[in-house]
């Protein structure tokens, strides 16, 4: 019994030694950042989500910055009712590159780290970073709703790392009928 307990102490302490390290973008810059934005990766490993993972399609969304330095994210996302508007609020933190949400899905809060960008393609963006297979997420973003193979590995290394599965490692189609094209809102 205590060899046990023991070994589970011991994995939730490499678990959180593994997930303690990841640190936002060096020198984020939130300006840089506003825009738009598609998401076309995803890693979750929520067994809620798992029976839509064949359903998600790449959504797009728009950044903006508001005056006090926070974050607004509207995405557009095709669901079976249709195009729907989510609108998000990032409160930004002393951590430039770190913000933190309430999610009304969840009831919790929740923060968010711009892991890696380069501003001009893609975006590596961590949700939740207190590793819990409910609630991790780690997304891709591209400026365009195709990134280049390399971006696409550098994501799935990042997803595998904080240990999330590879079967959690989604890149969805894009989606029809929803702002997600280069003409897009």
């Amino acid at each position: 019994m205590r060899f046990t307990i023991a070994s589970v102490a011991m994995v939730m302490l490499c678990m959180t030694a593994i997930h303690a390290d990841v640190k936002p973008q060096k020198d984020f810059n939130l300006q840089k950042f506003t825009g738009k934005w598609y998401r076309v990766g995803l890693a979750y490993d929520s067994p809620g989500f798992a029976p839509y993972r064949d359903k998600l399609k790449a959504s797009m969304g728009i950044i903006t910055q508001t005056p006090d330095g926070n974050a607004n994210l509207t995405m557009w996302e095709l669901s079976p009712l249709g195009c729907q508007i989510l609108t998000y609020q990032y409160n930004k933190t002393s951590v430039p590159g770190e913000f933190i949400y309430f999610s009304t899905r969840h009831n919790i809060e929740k923060d968010i780290t711009v892991v890696d960008t380069d501003y001009t393609d893609y975006a590596l963006v961590l949700k939740y970073k207190v590793f819990n297979r409910e609630y991790t997420q780690v997304a891709l973003y591209g400026r365009t709703p195709r990134v280049r193979n390399n971006i696409v590995q550098k994501f799935k290394a990042l997803a595998l790392s904080q240990g999330l599965s590879k079967e959690s490692i989604l890149i969805p189609p894009l989606a029809e009928n929803c702002p997600t094209t280069e003409s897009g809102q």
